[in-house]
């Protein structure tokens, strides 16, 4: 009986994933707890702006999260793990939703209204696969360091001025943070939908919130590199 009861949840959960309306959740939940984290690492990020003690302090204490009951950096690779499983549970919904879609519809669409559900379509794809070069990147150029300028362990301030005294660095972030904002753009509306949140009373609001999130991301992104190329931050 114990092991009945135990194989029911994991059944359930296999079967709700092999639908559509399973893959949309799972794209509009782990969509959501990533929104989350880029809004606290968008504010961390501005903190940059109050000098490199400051800055500098706010790096190492996010590794001392969750001490004593943690290790130093174990909260670090746990939001790590956490973010990477939910990177690809939402590639992975995204890939088989966009293949489904495909089967179903095998003619191009030729009505306005479907050619801007298309356009969305297409911009969540190609955005999320930037973004998907973008995270490798980032992870090489500030995590590990391996192709980030200065390279210096300890100084992250110091690194971040270093990567956006160069032109490639950039472009790169820049478009990246574009792609981003369109994806949230585009994603929060449609995990609203997915999750039960919109209606008649509500539409006006949820696309509000999706389009200042979308701004306020993008552009509290965008301001680091913007302000060490002009000097602002140096």
């Amino acid at each position: 009986m114990a092991v009945a009861t135990q194989a029911a949840p994991t059944a359930t959960i296999r079967a709700l994933w092999r639908t559509t309306i399973g893959k949309k959740a799972v794209m509009a939940a782990t969509g959501v707890l990533m929104l989350l984290f880029l809004i606290a690492h968008m504010v961390g990020n501005l903190k940059i702006f109050f000098g490199a003690a400051d800055f500098n302090h706010y790096a190492a204490w996010l590794r001392t999260i969750g001490e004593p009951v943690l290790h130093t950096s174990w909260y670090l690779w746990i939001q790590r793990v956490v973010l990477v499983a939910c990177a690809v549970l939402h590639v992975t919904a995204a890939a088989q939703l966009s293949r489904r879609d495909r089967a179903a519809r095998p003619q191009r669409y030729r009505h306005k209204q479907r050619a801007r559900a298309s356009f969305a379509t297409h911009t969540m794809r190609y955005g999320g696969v930037i973004l998907l070069l973008f995270i490798v990147w980032h992870i090489l150029d500030l995590t590990t360091l391996t192709v980030n300028p200065r390279a210096e362990a300890g100084h992250p301030y110091e690194n971040v001025v270093a990567d956006f005294r160069t032109w490639y660095a950039n472009v790169i972030y820049i478009v990246a943070m574009l792609a981003l904002g369109l994806h949230i753009r585009h994603g929060f509306w449609s995990a609203a939908q997915t999750l039960g949140a919109n209606s008649r009373r509500r539409d006006a609001a949820l696309k509000f919130t999706a389009n200042a999130l979308a701004l306020a991301l993008t552009v509290g992104f965008i301001a680091v590199p913007v302000s060490v190329m002009t000097g602002w931050v140096r």
